[in-house]
């Protein structure tokens, strides 16, 4: 008998204490609490966002290591100030290395695994915040980007202006030296671009992408690239003004897009000679444009009989020019729509009906998936069209497009999604931000502009934040299960292809907050933790914001790494509760340039020049 009431007893004892654990641990995730710890953010750093959380998670920070060892945190040095503007794969050195045929020197060539650096990218002596859109648009601080180039350079076409401590851009460009607003308006006369039918661009060889950055009032979004050449940091005065853009080049790699991805497809004096290698660069411009959609033209060589004499350029190499590429054009079943000037408009036919009924029919590419591009050769072919053109005939207008069925999930072209799967995902991810809003109420705020989904599924963590006061860059990688970035390009959105085992295309310091939902239990066979770490810190800006959504064992391990990466960083349960495995990292990125921690040169750890 006394056996039994003292088993009976150790029993009661226990499950008191598991009651009492799982309630403490309820109160601490924050769901049950009157009160917003949101609250307690202030305005002025990133800092106080994780220092003032208490919603730390019951999982302890000590990561023990499969041999049973505690492992101490490894401290990353800062890497030498040469490096403050690195770009990993498209570094000026490394390009030499390369043929300069068809632009090949400035694709993407990434560092062997043995000369990565495994060290902090510092930000430049007196970097600041950037201003707040939309005065971001129009001025950036001169510290964040020293580069005064392209004021002397491109001084006649208002590019940009040098004024005390920050450059102005005045809305111009090479096209437009007065203003980019001037130039949409005379695009809209062609191009239905104030009724939403027009959501998504694409810019090829974007300058300053002031064309972006204007777009925003017509509530478009523009995917704009650029390579990294002489004219030095074009893309990263793009994304310090708050404009999506990437390091690019149309050579002979296709572009990192999914087919039929843009609305609209521009360029205006970008150098690209469309007219040669068979028409390949407007074959590949012709897949990534959805059926209906629109490609602008705009300077050399349109209307070169009125404009010959200002461009000094022969008139039989302009008009050979532009013969060539109306011969393209009319070979991909382009409407040519109007000619502005020296701006020409085509529109990709809704369908192939008519197509069909031409003399001179171009190649079809062999039926393969269309949206295996990653470091693949562009193609002398033309995507065929997809086996339904219906819902491109009647194409949604923005907003409306952003929470409707995607086509590709209505025609059942995307294998294992279906319809109440997207409608479901919409809602985890509505119920996802709302959480993430109520930790940091920054999001809203309009402090965070330039924002990146690591792992961006269906784009419905961009659906949710959708706001004009940010943007996001929809990342799908490319070895996800599922393949949807066509589906986020559906909703109206921008994304692209990237491999997270290599660098970004990006400067650094370019993002105010970055999104990881399940990137390291992704690539946790793939490549190193701390090398995708490492790439998110580089990219990320001082005081910038990181939410990593992963397995509790996977974040326990992550939270080991930062400890050592100057970010701050907390550990938050599921919305759902602490017995749900999966967990949150807010982390913040703390302040510091170069000079203020010490170098990997002076801890003696080999950085390769």
């Amino acid at each position: 008998e006394l056996k039994s009431r003292s088993s009976a007893s150790i029993f009661i004892v226990i499950g008191l204490c598991c009651f009492f654990y799982i309630l403490g641990a309820w109160q601490r995730s924050g769901f049950g609490k009157g009160d917003k710890i949101a609250s307690a953010i202030t305005k002025q750093t990133d800092c106080s966002v994780i220092s003032n959380l208490n919603y730390e998670t019951h999982h302890g920070d000590d990561v023990v290591m499969a041999d049973g060892s505690d492992k101490a945190t490894k401290e990353f040095p800062s890497c030498h100030a040469k490096y403050v503007d690195y770009t990993p794969c498209q570094d000026q050195m490394r390009a030499m290395k390369f043929p300069r045929d068809n632009m090949i020197y400035r694709e993407r060539h990434c560092p062997p695994e043995d000369e990565k650096l495994q060290c902090l990218i510092p930000a430049p002596k007196g970097y600041a915040t950037p201003f707040p859109w939309p005065q971001s648009r129009d001025y950036v601080p001169f510290a964040n980007a020293p580069y005064k180039s392209l004021t002397v350079e491109k001084a006649v076409q208002n590019w940009i202006q040098y004024e005390g401590n920050v450059f102005r851009f005045p809305g111009g460009g090479t096209q437009f030296p007065q203003g980019a607003d001037t130039y949409i308006n005379q695009l809209a006369s062609a191009i239905p671009i104030d009724n939403g039918m027009v959501r998504t661009a694409l810019d090829t060889g974007c300058g300053v992408a002031s064309l972006g950055a204007y777009l925003f009032k017509k509530n478009v979004i523009t995917m704009s690239f650029a390579p990294r050449d002489s004219h030095e940091a074009q893309v990263q005065f793009a994304l310090e003004r708050g404009v999506p853009a990437v390091i690019g080049v149309l050579g002979s790699i296709k572009m990192p897009f999914a087919t039929r991805a843009f609305d609209m497809a521009h360029c205006s004096r970008c150098l690209i000679p469309w007219g040669e290698n068979d028409g390949l660069y407007m074959m590949e411009v012709d897949r990534v444009l959805r059926p209906g959609g629109y490609w602008v033209l705009s300077g050399p060589p349109i209307n070169w009989r009125t404009y010959f004499g200002a461009w000094k350029r022969p008139k039989e190499d302009l008009e050979q020019e532009q013969r060539k590429i109306e011969e393209i054009a009319r070979l991909l079943c382009w409407e040519k729509l109007d000619e502005l000037g020296d701006i020409a408009v085509w529109k990709k036919r809704t369908n192939y009906d008519l197509c069909r009924q031409q003399d001179i029919k171009p190649n079809l590419c062999e039926p393969s998936y269309p949206d295996d591009v990653w470091y693949k050769k562009m193609e002398a072919c033309v995507t065929p069209y997809p086996k339904s053109t219906k819902s491109y005939e009647e194409w949604k207008p923005f907003p409306d497009r952003l929470n409707a069925i995607p086509p590709r999930i209505s025609s059942g072209s995307v294998p294992g999604v279906s319809v109440d799967m997207y409608q479901e995902d919409i809602q985890i991810w509505e119920k996802h931000v709302k959480s993430y809003k109520s930790i940091n109420n920054l999001i809203d705020s309009g402090r965070f502009r330039n924002i990146m989904d690591m792992n961006a599924g269906l784009g419905s963590f961009a659906a949710a934040l959708d706001s004009p006061k940010l943007w996001v860059m929809n990342v799908m990688p490319t070895i996800a299960e599922k393949d949807t970035l066509g589906v986020i390009s559906d909703r109206g959105l921008i994304g692209i292809y990237h491999d997270w085992c290599e660098a970004f295309s990006t400067y650094p310091r370019t993002y105010d907050l970055i999104h990881a939902n399940g990137i390291f239990s992704l690539y946790k066979d793939k490549c190193k933790a701390e090398d995708i770490l490492l790439e998110i810190d580089r990219i990320l800006r001082p005081e910038g914001s990181v939410i990593i959504r992963d397995n509790v064992n996977v974040l326990v391990k992550v939270k080991k790494i930062v400890g050592g990466m100057r970010w701050d960083a907390r550990m938050v349960d599921h919305e759902d509760g602490p017995l749900v495995s999966e967990k949150v990292l807010f982390a913040v990125k703390k302040y510091w340039v170069v000079g203020d921690i010490i170098t990997a040169h002076n801890k003696k750890e080999e950085v390769k020049n």
